[in-house]
Formats: C-alpha cells, structure tokens, sequence
C-alpha cells in the first residue's frame, strides 16, 4: 500500500533544572553561590531522506520526543544540551500544524532540514541570580517545557514528468516501457490505485518519470481517486496528457481532465503539457489522430502519437520531454510560493484572564506560563521572584481589575495561587 499522509506528535525535550549550590572548599566554609544551569532539551527536526518514498513508517510509529537537557551541577557545571532528534521524510513532504491547518514547511530540497518545535531552555542555577544585595540566593528555575504539537504530513511527489489521463489510457504501460517501473498492468479502468515512480534515460541523463492514477470528471471534489492523488500533479515539471486511442472521444477526455486539474488548482493550468495519443496500433486511434493534432495545434499545445504497447514513437517521446524540460528555467522546479518555514508571530508578554468558578480565575500567556513552569516553588525566594514578574507585567493589576479578591485561586500554568497571601503558593 502506498502510504502518502500521516499524522504525529512530536515533542521536544524539556530543560534541564538549575540547582541551588554554594562552594564548601578548603579555606573557603562561606562560599559564594555555584549552582550551574540546565541544559537546554533537544529540538526536533525534519530532514529530507531522498532514499525514502513512502511515509509508511509514520504508521508504526506516531510519537516522538526529543531528549531533555541535563541538570546543572555544583561549581557552576552547566547541565549537558538534550540531543536534538532528526525525523527523516521523503523528498516532496508538506507539514501543516493539524490544530489550525498552517503550513509549516515544505519539504522540497535534498537534505533539507526543518526545525519542528524547540527545545525548552535549561533553568539557572543560584550563581546566575546573585547581586550587590543577595550574595547567597536561595533560587533556581526549573526547566522550560519543550514545545509540542500534533503535525499532518502529506506527501506530494516530486517528478520531472507526470503522466494524467483518463483510466485505462495506457499510463502504466507506458511508465513500464519507458522506465524499469513494474505498476500493475490491465485492460480495465483503475488499475493503477498507486502512483508509481520510474527512471527514464535520455542521453545519458535520467528524468524522473511518475504516473499518476486515472481521473475523471469530479476529481476535484473527491470522486474516483481524485483527491488522494491530484496533488501529486502538482510537483511534476512537466505533464504528460495521455489520451485514450481506443476511447469514443479522445478530446473529450481532453477537455474533461484539463477542467479537472484546474478546479483543483488553477496554477496547473499553466504548467507546460505535451499532448500525446496512445494506442496507434488500433484502427480507431489512426482514424481519430488527424482531427485531434489539428485541435490541438490549434490550441498551441505540443501533440505527438505513440504506440506504448508496440513502443512506437516512444524513444522520439523521451527526446521531446527532455527539450521541453531543458527550456524550463531552473526556478520552475519549485514555486517561490511554495517554501514556507516556521515564521512565528505571536506576541509573547500578551495574556489573558478568564474566571472559570466564582473564586478561580485562570491566567493564560505565552510569557507568564513560562515563567511559572520554571518556577521552583520549592524556594521561598523564586515564589517572590514570580510575584514581581506578576506585577512587571500588568498580570497582578489586570486580575485587580477584573475582580479577583483575598482568597480567590488564580491558576497559570497548571500552578495554583492563591491570591493575597505571598507565601501561599504549589497547591
């Protein structure tokens, strides 16, 4: 089975604790501060694995997480960086975030890489919070989560060439002949339910050949195989549009299939086709081939007429793709458009408070949930520390605002205050 999308969860690796740690040397009973940071968790990337042209893996497998950082040590000795974790896919994967749909990269370059999701940064030790006024601080941070999230991986195949038309219009056959591809071959519609790579030669030089599966009208809206293998028309360079010799109407075909793709983008439209009419050795396709080289030219399209299964014309086909390929510029490989990277935006200091009981509130914020993990309410001192961060930024004077009270529980981060007291915090 051909294995084109899937779906993970990828995680990276948290950071490490910082550590609260003084020097205890010889001559030295009152030491300074050493307690070292954390070291920061393992990110996760996607790399292209050209080797690879499947995503079936991804269906034995569906978690993965990064390694943590370490912890920091006594004698300021900085935790050890978690490693970070590379998640091989094929040549041609687009990522999206499931939860909103976003692109997240497209992975269209040999050996290109991807960052995922960030590691958490490590927590620092007691050495990193000393100052004129505390020369023996009693706090350490923890470690910052890593980042996490649900991804869709759907497959696209990049070719050089893409063979569409209507079922049983000898697209198999012709990839088998012009290539060392074995797709399943027969005389009834949909055989093909797969797409199949192959590797033609032409002058010393390989074009990257893939058949796409049989489509017909309503392709574009899910019907016979269409929307499972549209897309991957898309990352062929150029088309070859084969028309069925033996069908009552060939240009109808044409015509239909053409609609098709540009329903389901338009952009496919333009891309270059060579238009060529199969099964020559059938009577009915020698009556059509006239009027249909006629339309076509008409339409400024390049047309020829082959023979897969006697392999006609067929080296004279190799020949016209690899001109139209070489006039193509080299840009044309992949659209500008379709790179995207990570490019986050959010803003970070910006929070929100909503009030879930009559007496708790919950404080949501990309900044104030960071600083609240990486809280050790062990420590007296860091439980101050977070009181000053609430009021830095705006967080104690907006929940004033909206009406909490002595008493009230505020909620950040899966950490329980509760409001008023400054010593009462970690339920």
């Amino acid at each position: 089975m051909f294995f084109d999308k899937a779906r993970i969860h990828v995680s990276a690796g948290n950071g490490g604790n910082g550590i609260v740690a003084f020097r205890r040397e010889k001559f030295m009973p009152l030491g300074g501060p050493a307690g070292g940071n954390g070291g920061r968790g393992g990110h996760v990337y996607l790399v292209v694995d050209t080797s690879l042209n499947t995503l079936h893996s991804f269906h034995r497998q569906i978690h993965y997480k990064a390694e943590r950082g370490g912890h920091g040590g006594g004698a300021d000795k900085t935790g050890a960086f978690g490693a970070d974790l590379y998640i091989p896919v094929p040549l041609g994967t687009l990522v999206r975030n499931h939860e909103t749909g976003e692109i997240l990269a497209d992975m269209v370059r040999p050996d290109q890489q991807t960052l995922l999701v960030r590691g958490g940064r490590g927590g620092r030790g007691n050495a990193a919070f000393k100052s004129s006024r505390n020369n023996a601080p009693q706090v350490a941070e923890n470690g910052e989560m890593g980042d996490a999230a649900w991804v869709d991986l759907e497959m696209k195949i990049v070719a050089d060439v893409g063979i569409v038309g209507v079922p049983n219009a000898g697209k198999s056959t012709l990839l088998s002949v012009i290539s060392a591809a074995r797709p399943k071959i027969a005389d009834y519609p949909f055989t093909t339910v797969e797409p199949s790579l192959g590797v033609a030669e032409v002058n010393h030089r390989q074009i990257v050949v893939t058949d796409i599966p049989g489509l017909l009208e309503g392709a574009h809206e899910g019907f016979g195989l269409g929307l499972d293998f549209l897309r991957h028309v898309e990352r062929s360079r150029i088309l070859i549009h084969l028309l069925n010799g033996a069908s009552p109407d060939p240009l109808g075909d044409y015509a239909a299939i053409n609609l098709e793709m540009e329903l389901f983008n338009p952009r496919l439209v333009n891309k270059p086709q060579l238009v060529v009419l199969n099964k020559m050795d059938l009577p009915e396709a020698q009556a059509a081939w006239p009027q249909i080289e006629q339309t076509i030219v008409a339409l400024g399209k390049p047309v020829m007429a082959i023979s897969a299964v006697t392999r006609a014309n067929v080296n004279m086909l190799l020949y016209r793709l690899q001109e139209m390929l070489d006039a193509l510029p080299v840009e044309d490989v992949v659209a500008a458009d379709e790179l995207v990277e990570i490019s986050p935006t959010a803003d970070e200091s910006a929070f929100a408070i909503s009030q879930l009981e009559p007496d708790l509130w919950e404080v949501q914020g990309i900044a104030i949930e960071r600083a609240a993990q990486m809280t050790n309410w062990d420590y007296y001192e860091a439980a101050m520390r977070f009181q000053r961060i609430l009021k830095a930024m705006g967080v104690t004077e907006a929940l004033t605002t909206a009406g909490v009270v002595e008493g009230d529980r505020v909620q950040i981060a899966g950490v329980e205050l509760i409001w008023g007291y400054d010593n009462a915090f970690g339920e």
